[in-house]
């Protein structure tokens, strides 16, 4: 039979797991889900770590737009300077045109719940 000190440390290592598990919004995050998401929608274009069509999205959390030296951007995405948070991305990933007109990304992504978990994911990153 467990202990009274045992107990606490399990009932202790569940808030903390759930705590871990679940976001601001009270869903569960599935990290393995935004990853697939991504490597679903994004990595034609994309890749974490070099250019490929498009800049490398690994640390494009808090980063200001078209600011990749070795990327060349639109001079539109350059000019917009704007940092990449929650908002921004999910505007981004809504519209890309309505955001900043004349870039270079046609790519958007309709669904409310996939931008959610990729930004997400980019943000664990």
């Amino acid at each position: 039979m467990p202990t009274l000190h045992a107990k606490c440390g399990i009932a202790l290592a569940v808030v903390v797991v759930s705590a871990i598990l679940v976001d601001g919004t009270g869903r569960a995050q599935n990290s393995a889900h935004g990853k697939e998401l991504f490597e679903k929608r994004c990595v034609g274009c994309h890749a974490l770590d070099s250019e490929k069509e498009a800049p490398r999205l690994r640390g494009v959390y808090g980063r200001t737009s078209g600011s990749v030296p070795s990327f060349t951007y639109s001079d539109a995405l350059k000019k917009a300077q704007i940092k990449w948070d929650d908002e921004s991305l999910d505007k981004w990933l809504t519209d890309p045109e309505k955001l900043v007109p004349n870039n270079d990304m046609a790519f958007h992504l309709g669904s409310a719940e996939e931008r959610r978990q990729i930004i997400a994911y980019l943000k664990r990153l």
